[in-house]
């Protein structure tokens, strides 16, 4: 049975529970090769990413070369896309060459789709279109239980550019299985027609004093054809600065999947307050990611 890892919505409960365990013994153990490095040792992983990354590409690198994996790194700028190769024909010829699993990025919103049963091979999405970042998913979930123990009953506001992102698809789609409430703020231009029992729309600072989490999110202008944003503006009316994190809770934690653009959806202190989990999640993402992996090698699920 090929195992690909597409959305978090193809998981139970416990299974999704299961996999953030195994994320966590990899959080403790990552710096322990005599633990792990066997586990996917010759295992040939290809990452294939059509957009810009610096932690998805980075961490999932880090995280297959502790589990003993080797990495190809596929640069479409490099390669023979640039002679009219297709996407399908480029994954195939990895999958020819002996790849075992691919990580795949790319801009377009169905790609996943097309591709996922036209391979003999397991496909990770490490971000397709902007409708989920699973793995991002992951290791938010990771996060937010390391910090308070469990998922059920928490509240997380989530700020910026919901319609196009990726990153808040994956956490609504969690929320859904895992019994957590989220409530969109933001822009009423950037939100997108959602009505569901666990996500609603909120006023930002109405709900701040409420919630267990805050996710902050860039505004995407790479998704956008026409989007005018004064950032001083945006910032004072959405961003997270010091007058907000006086309002969340004495220990509530401030998000954000990163790039971030301080100064417009975070303030340059914020960034690194004592609050904020930003660089946690990004330190989690490569033991969420090895939980991914190794998920992926490991035939049937249990």
């Amino acid at each position: 049975m090929i195992k690909h890892f597409l959305s978090l919505s193809s998981f139970s409960q416990s299974e999704l529970l299961s996999l953030i365990h195994r994320a966590q013994f990899f959080f403790l153990n990552q710096h322990q090769p005599d633990k792990i490095h066997h586990l996917l040792e010759h295992r040939i992983f290809a990452n294939v990413f059509y957009e810009p990354s610096t932690r998805t590409r980075c961490s999932f690198e880090i995280a297959a070369k502790r589990l003993g994996a080797e990495v190809v790194n596929f640069v479409p700028e490099n390669s023979s896309v640039k002679k009219g190769e297709t996407v399908y024909d480029t994954l195939k010829t990895l999958e020819s060459l002996g790849v075992e699993g691919l990580i795949f990025r790319h801009a377009d919103d169905h790609i996943i789709e097309q591709m996922e049963p036209l391979l003999k091979l397991p496909l990770i999405n490490a971000g397709a279109g902007k409708y989920e970042h699973p793995s991002q998913g992951l290791l938010d979930l990771l996060t937010l239980f390391q910090e308070f123990g469990k998922l059920e009953g928490l509240k997380i506001a989530v700020c910026g550019d919901i319609k196009h992102s990726r990153v808040a698809g994956s956490l609504m789609v969690a929320a859904k299985i895992l019994g957590m409430q989220i409530y969109l703020c933001g822009p009423d231009s950037l939100l997108p027609d959602i009505s569901e029992k666990h996500v609603q729309k909120a006023d930002f600072d109405k709900i701040l004093p409420e919630v267990d989490a805050v996710m902050m999110l860039r505004i995407q202008l790479e998704r956008h054809d026409h989007l005018e944003l004064d950032p001083k503006s945006y910032h004072q009316q959405y961003g997270m600065h010091q007058k907000r994190q006086l309002q969340m809770k004495s220990n509530a934690i401030i998000l954000h999947p990163g790039p971030f653009n301080r100064g417009v959806e975070i303030s340059d202190e914020m960034v690194e307050h004592s609050q904020s989990r930003i660089f946690k999640q990004m330190s989690n993402g490569v033991a969420a990611r090895m939980a991914i992996l190794e998920w992926t090698m490991n035939g049937e699920r249990k």
